[in-house]
């Protein structure tokens, strides 16, 4: 991401890093001023309360999913599938680089926030949307190798609770190993889907 300037971005920028790091409730306006450098008049001029700067922090992730997490392993390789496990690996280095201390911003806020919070669980879900359509994008392309009736979208929607489950368990286990175990079970559940399709008839 690009360094942030302006006292917005800085704000957002902080509340980003915090909720990840804290959480939500974990992380308190003195927090948030603090780590951008900002004064409460700054704040107030921006946002106003921190549930608004929650949503603005929720909306520049659905701007990022495409440059930062798509983009990057759709570059890797042109076959679908291999894409899809390409984003997985992105994970799986985020979950190294942080010495498995790492957790989906996504996946943890969703589970913090109170369920009452309408507004950013509504942001949340469109971002989950936003991945999920990505992953059916490959889905798409190579359905015609897996079996007649699978949902695209049913597909895709497990590759991500997948993800999110495998990040979390290593998170907790302190060890990729979770997730790699998920990944690799994933992998057999397409060699399945696409052995089966094969099959002669008889």
């Amino acid at each position: 991401m690009p360094k942030p300037t302006g006292t917005r971005d800085r704000l957002i920028e902080s509340a980003r890093y915090l909720f990840w790091e804290r959480g939500f409730a974990g992380t308190t306006m003195a927090d948030l001023l603090s780590h951008a450098g900002v004064n409460s008049g700054s704040f107030y001029h921006f946002f106003e309360s921190k549930e608004a700067l929650l949503r603005a922090v929720l909306e520049t992730y659905l701007v990022a999913l495409r440059p930062m997490v798509v983009d990057p392993a759709y570059a890797q390789t042109k076959e679908p599938a291999a894409r899809i496990f390409a984003i997985l690996a992105g994970y799986r280095e985020r979950i190294l680089q942080t010495q498995c201390k790492y957790g989906c911003p996504l996946g943890r806020l969703a589970l913090e926030i109170d369920p009452e919070n309408r507004p950013a669980h509504e942001l949340i879900a469109k971002n989950f949307r936003g991945w999920i359509g990505a992953v059916r994008e490959c889905i798409e392309q190579i359905k015609d190798g897996l079996p007649k009736g699978t949902d695209p979208e049913a597909l895709a929607t497990y590759v991500l609770a997948v993800m999110e489950g495998g990040v979390m368990l290593s998170r907790s286990y302190a060890s990729v190993e979770p997730f790699d175990r998920s990944v690799a079970q994933l992998r057999e559940h397409f060699r399945l889907l696409f052995a089966s399709r094969e099959a002669p008839k008889r």
